[in-house]
């Protein structure tokens, strides 16, 4: 359910009886406004012929802050994305969603096959670009999500639950009661 409903979010499938609305108006295709939405999907989305400069250059980002908050990755510039290991393609894509102009970021599990060391990068990244557009984020890897997220819901039964309290995880059919 949760990457279905970034997809409607997206524009990228249609829903029933349901629209998206940013200030009052509807939006049928986010995707097709330009700096409005970015979506993170939760599997590899870059073209595998596309070189790392080429992707800052298309995505408009500056790749020496990139290398200030992810050491090491300078030696990738010249390279193409498919020479990267699965996770720093990654680390590559999140910050290339993360940090260009749009108003609405969706991020589809972002945490997943990142480097421990590079988790906390990320969630200082996602902490920094909230305060500039709105950010909407799904993982599995709840305890990154409840140290960086304002509000936090959980679909259950195709119904969307927020959680109020650290019981509502049980609650909600998330964690066991054992966790």
């Amino acid at each position: 359910g949760k990457t279905t409903l970034l997809r409607i979010i997206f524009g990228e499938l249609e829903s029933i009886n349901k629209s998206v609305r940013i200030n009052g108006q509807v939006i049928s295709e986010p995707y097709k406004s330009d700096g409005l939405i970015k979506f993170l999907p939760q599997f590899n989305f870059l073209l595998p012929s596309i070189s790392v400069k080429q992707l800052f250059k298309n995505f408009k980002n500056d790749f020496n802050e990139f290398v200030t908050l992810f050491p090491g990755f300078e030696k990738y510039y010249k390279m193409r994305v498919t020479e990267l290991s699965g996770g720093e393609r990654r680390i590559v894509e999140i910050y290339s969603i993360l940090v260009c102009k749009s108003l609405f970021c969706l991020l589809d599990e972002p945490f997943t096959h990142i480097m421990p060391i590079h988790i906390e990068t990320v969630k200082q990244l996602i902490e920094s670009e909230k305060q500039r557009k709105g950010i909407i984020l799904t993982d599995h890897l709840y305890e990154n999500v409840i140290d960086i997220c304002n509000r936090i819901y959980i679909i259950e039964n195709g119904k969307t639950n927020q959680v109020l309290k650290d019981t509502d995880f049980q609650r909600f059919g998330y964690l066991s009661k054992h966790n």
